[in-house]
């Protein structure tokens, strides 16, 4: 599975986690997706979509 939202394309970015000795180590930031029944295309399909593009209804629901 690509990590990636089908709407907007949101994808994993690469960051630092911090300890407490400000010693640095490479982590994933991840965005937040949800698997959902949508229409793409006229056709009903179960993609991958972030809650954001949720939120704001740039994706149709199928029931």
């Amino acid at each position: 599975m690509s990590y990636k939202c089908i709407v907007c394309g949101k994808g994993s970015t690469s960051g630092n986690t911090i300890s407490h000795s400000n010693k640095a180590s490479k982590r994933l930031f991840r965005p937040n997706l949800q698997s959902l029944n949508i229409i793409l295309d006229g056709k009903k399909t179960r993609e991958y979509v972030c809650t954001s593009c949720i939120k704001s209804n740039k994706v149709k629901k199928a029931i």
